[in-house]
């Protein structure tokens, strides 16, 4: 019989054990897996078609900076790429307002009760010396302002805290509303601060300072690094004899073969899972459970809560489950050799929810895996630093992939961009459409995905109005070559 009527699964054929949400398709990527090579062309890195990175400043270089205005602090929520956007956005306030910078202060996020700071993290002292022609920047107020604190403006309103930034606010707001802060006091405190200055109608000179914070202002901690280019080094010069064991691997003429592998952000937490108000096929037991974290959380209002789980899926509004991204991978043409780095916190439903995936690619790797308990105890209970890690290995791959739109697929989409390096965009609407279809066997399916992802390899996107700079790179500070 020919092998591809072999992949039809008959999907009437069930048992009383428990299956995969996506059964019938999942069966025939196994068998898909085991028949196929893996597609080489995958691995082919991008183009280059002429781009290259372009963020020398704009403005005439002066041999000082202007006089400061005064001292700008910010507050930063969220998580470890939230908070590195708000961070570029500080710069860029600062350098609006001529103002000196106070190394961002990091709030405890109250889903991973992490307390790292900006020193934990970012190499304080290679941020200050990349900016230094920049702006102004210190670790510590003078002591004329020690006075200023998070506990400070926590107790009372205060005439130096700038509360009401507006999402997304022009350069003219911030010289309209905090030059006057600045010039009665000197110093304003800007809090809240995510998200609080505009993408489009902003000059060159700031487009491109933001990028080169993000880009090469923010390097992480010697530490971190160091544990990244471990994980990096495993993955590419090792292979995997058990889950925790690894060796070396050596080809015939005696040199050591280097490995390719594809990093995964999953971005399949519990937080996740309850906001985007979707079924994961977890049964009434996993929908109660969301539903009380929702009503614990945010009181039970989220924005998707009045769309019907098919309306939500036609919309591209779920976050992939491991089994769909695993699934979305072997349509591609990955098999059962890929090895993949898990690149996130925590999966909601553990290991259970991980097993099918595992089975399509049994060579998963993840921290754990690849380093011991002595090598990551620097990180041990930090979600920042471990998150950090994983951004650093995702940076380093071969491929990124990332299972859902985040924060974290936002900044790796745009860094990776900055450097031409390949990263597959799930389809969201379009997969979300095909899994609601039970009916449709393998090849249809894979056709479907094939025909679907198509330049969406990390392919070179010009910047919309409006959308992120940190995303889409292009032009602001990525140009084409003469």
């Amino acid at each position: 019989m020919n092998n591809s009527f072999g992949l039809l699964v008959d999907c009437h054929m069930e048992s009383s054990v428990p299956k995969p949400r996506h059964s019938c398709l999942f069966k025939s990527a196994l068998q898909h897996q085991a028949l196929k090579e893996q597609q080489s062309d995958l691995w082919t890195p991008l183009a280059n078609l002429g781009w290259k990175p372009c963020i020398e400043s704009t403005s005439i270089m002066y041999s000082s900076l202007p006089e400061s205005t005064g001292y700008i602090q910010v507050f930063l929520d969220g998580g470890l790429n939230q908070q590195r956007m708000g961070i570029c956005d500080a710069v860029a306030v600062a350098k609006i307002l001529n103002a000196t910078l106070v190394i961002p202060y990091l709030e405890v996020n109250p889903v991973w009760k992490d307390t790292s700071s900006f020193e934990d993290i970012f190499d304080i002292y290679h941020f200050i010396n990349v900016l230094k022609d920049d702006i102004l920047i210190v670790r510590e107020l003078p002591d004329e302002f020690t006075w200023s604190t998070r506990e400070y403006y926590a107790s009372d309103i205060r005439s130096t805290r700038v509360k009401n930034a507006p999402l997304h606010a022009s350069a003219n707001w911030y010289l309209e509303n905090v030059s006057p802060i600045l010039e009665s006091y000197g110093i304003a405190a800007i809090s809240p601060f995510s998200h609080r200055l505009a993408f489009n109608n902003m000059p060159l000179e700031i487009q491109r300072l933001r990028c080169k914070v993000n880009f090469q202002a923010l390097k992480f901690v010697p530490h971190i690094r160091n544990l990244g280019d471990v994980l990096v080094n495993r993955l590419r010069y090792s292979a995997v004899e058990s889950t925790s064991y690894l060796k070396q691997v050596v080809d015939t003429k005696g040199g050591t073969r280097v490995g390719k592998f594809v990093a995964l952000h999953l971005r399949f937490d519990k937080d996740m899972a309850a906001h985007s108000a979707c079924d994961f096929g977890g049964g009434r037991a996993e929908k109660k459970a969301l539903a009380r974290y929702r009503q614990a959380i945010w009181q039970g209002r989220v924005m998707n809560s009045q769309f019907t789980n098919k309306e939500l899926r036609n919309q591209g509004r779920c976050p992939l489950t491991p089994e769909e991204i695993g699934l979305l991978l072997t349509a591609m043409g990955f098999n059962n050799s890929t090895r993949l780095y898990l690149a996130s916190h925590k999966v909601y439903g553990g290991e259970a929810r991980i097993s099918a995936l595992r089975k399509l690619f049994p060579h998963i790797e993840d921290k754990k895996s690849l380093a011991s308990s002595m090598e990551r105890a620097q990180i041990k209970g930090k979600a920042s630093l471990s998150a950090a890690v994983d951004y650093y290995v995702s940076l380093h791959s071969d491929i990124f992939v990332s299972a859902s739109p985040g924060n974290m697929h936002n900044a790796m989409v745009g860094h990776r961009a900055y450097l031409n390096l390949k990263t597959i965009r799930p389809n969201m609407a379009l997969l979300g459409q095909l899994f609601m279809n039970k009916s449709m066997n393998w090849l249809d399916f894979q056709a479907a995905v094939m025909e679907g992802q198509k330049n969406r390899l990390g392919e070179v996107k010009v910047r919309k109005a409006k959308q992120s700079i940190y995303t889409y790179p292009v032009p602001d500070c990525v140009c084409r070559q003469d």
